[in-house]
């Protein structure tokens, strides 16, 4: 179809270390194919200070690192994969809005936050989209983006997202035109390969016109 597109691989923490390792193991056997490494799961149940020395390989090997955080469990969680792991985006991360120092080194230092509407309703992360704080998260100048989690299980598409969840939360046109630019700045692309895209104004204008 022409898209080009960067494979990010997942370590399922929800089956433990010895799992996570050997789903490692397998991936960077692969890591010329890949752009970043994923952890995702339980991450109550199953804290990143577990996969400290996972993420130190990823890292060896020039990989970026998205963490799921901030979703189940609170703003220690987020933390956690920012210091620990090293995190370079955040998958959910809602809950940073509990810790205002945590936002502030958010923004500070441009970490995004790959927002799932309407997954984070499916959880009972938030009661309801019209409750969903991302028009919070993103007007405190968090760098946001929109994203499914899991479409196969959610039962839902990126479109469904922009053009039903996202309205249903209160987002405007201008903020999906951010959104849309965020998402740019997030990915997980070389700054030449960025540069390369077609401009946020042509990238964002079929957004725009159908909000």
């Amino acid at each position: 179809y022409g898209i080009s597109t960067g494979l990010i691989g997942i370590l399922s923490r929800t089956y433990g270390e010895d799992i996570c390792t050997k789903e490692l193991d397998a991936l960077l056997a692969h890591s010329a194919d890949l752009v970043a490494i994923d952890l995702a799961g339980d991450e109550a149940g199953f804290p990143a200070s577990r996969f400290v020395d996972h993420f130190r390989r990823v890292h060896d090997h020039g990989l970026k690192v998205t963490v799921h955080a901030g979703e189940a469990d609170g703003p220690a969680s987020i933390w956690s994969a920012l210091k620990e792991l090293g995190a370079h985006r955040i998958g959910h991360g809602i809950r940073c809005l509990e810790d205002p120092v945590l936002v502030d080194y958010l923004v500070e230092n441009a970490i995004g936050l790959e927002i799932s509407l309407t997954s984070n309703i499916h959880t009972s992360t938030v009661e309801s989209l019209a409750t969903h704080p991302v028009r919070q998260l993103l007007h405190s100048g968090i760098v946001c983006n929109l994203n499914t989690d899991d479409p196969s299980i959610s039962g839902i598409d990126l479109p469904h997202e922009f053009h039903h969840a996202a309205p249903a939360a209160g987002l405007t046109a201008d903020d999906l035109r951010s959104i849309q630019e965020n998402a740019v700045r997030m990915a997980f692309l070389s700054r030449s390969a960025k540069s390369r895209l077609p401009s946020y104004g042509e990238a964002t204008g079929a957004i725009a016109r159908t909000s």
